[in-house]
C-alpha cells in the first residue's frame, strides 16, 4: 500500500498544495526504474520513481530514449560521479535523475513556457530525495540563466523528435560546449529523426559526432524486452576548439 502510486500521489499533494487530488488520482501515475550492480546486488543497486502524466503531453511520459540514456549514465556511473551535468528537455527527468543519484551535480531544464513540466521536475528531485536545480531553459533563447551555465556533461533523451526546433536544439548546444571547453552532448533518439538535417546543421553549428551506439545494445535483456524501436545513442563535441566569449 505504502509504495503504491495512490499514496505517494496522495503524499506528494499534501507536500504541494498546487497539485488538485483529483487530477492527480486520474491522470498521474508513479513509475519506478531500477538499475542492478553486479549480480542483482541490492547494495549496489538504485531505484529512481518518476511521476508521469499520462494524458496531458509528452514531457511528463517516459519515451524508451529516456531508458536507454538512463542505462548508459548507470553503466558509466564513475564518469558522471562528481561532474556538473546538465539535461535539456528533461521532462520526467530519468537520465538525470540517475546522474544524480550516482554523484553528479544535477541541473534539470525544459522549456521555460512550460511551468506544469518544471513544477513536475521539482516533486520527482522532492520523491527521490534529490537536489537537484531545475530551470526553465528554452532552445535558442539566449537569456542571462544560461551564461552561467559550465556542464561537463549535456544530457537530452528524445530531444531530435521535431525538426522545426532541431536548429534552436543546435545552437543552445554549440553555445553550451563553448562555454565549456571539452564538455560533451550524449543524446538519445529514434530513427524517426532525419538524419540528414541533423548532420547539416551539426555541420552549421560546428559540432561532429564522437560515438555511436545501437540503443537497445545498452539495456539489460528484460529492460529491452518491454521496449520497441531503433533508437541510437549518440556524443557530440566541438569539432573545433574556438571557445565563447
Amino acid at each position: 500500500m505504502w509504495d503504491s502510486p495512490q499514496f505517494l500521489s496522495f503524499h506528494l499533494n499534501q507536500k504541494n498544495p498546487n497539485f488538485k487530488i483529483s487530477r492527480i488520482m486520474t491522470t498521474t501515475t508513479i513509475s519506478r526504474h531500477d538499475f542492478y550492480g553486479d549480480d542483482g546486488d541490492p547494495e549496489t543497486s538504485i531505484s529512481v520513481s518518476v511521476i508521469e502524466n499520462m494524458k496531458e503531453e509528452y514531457g511528463l511520459f517516459v519515451w524508451p530514449c529516456s531508458v536507454i540514456l538512463a542505462e548508459y549514465v548507470w553503466q558509466h556511473k564513475s564518469r558522471f560521479r562528481g561532474s556538473s551535468i546538465l539535461e535539456l528537455g528533461a521532462g520526467t527527468s530519468l537520465p538525470g535523475l540517475v546522474a544524480a543519484k550516482v554523484g553528479a551535480n544535477v541541473t534539470l531544464t525544459d522549456d521555460s513556457s512550460k511551468p506544469e513540466v518544471l513544477e513536475n521536475m521539482r516533486s520527482v528531485c522532492e520523491l527521490n530525495k534529490l537536489n537537484c536545480n531545475v530551470m526553465g531553459l528554452t532552445w535558442g533563447v539566449w537569456d542571462a540563466t544560461i551564461f552561467d551555465l559550465r556542464p561537463n556533461i549535456i544530457l537530452g533523451a528524445d530531444v531530435l523528435y521535431d525538426s522545426s526546433a532541431f536548429d534552436d536544439l543546435f545552437a543552445t548546444v554549440s553555445f553550451l560546449l563553448q562555454m565549456s571547453p571539452g564538455a560533451v552532448f550524449i543524446t538519445t533518439y529514434h530513427n524517426r529523426s532525419g538524419h540528414h538535417l541533423i548532420e547539416f546543421l551539426m555541420v552549421k553549428w560546428g559540432l561532429k559526432c564522437v560515438k555511436l551506439v545501437d540503443g537497445f545494445s545498452l539495456l539489460p535483456s528484460r529492460k529491452a524486452s518491454l521496449l520497441t524501436g531503433n533508437i541510437q545513442l549518440v556524443e557530440i563535441v566541438l569539432s573545433c576548439t574556438t571557445s565563447a566569449t
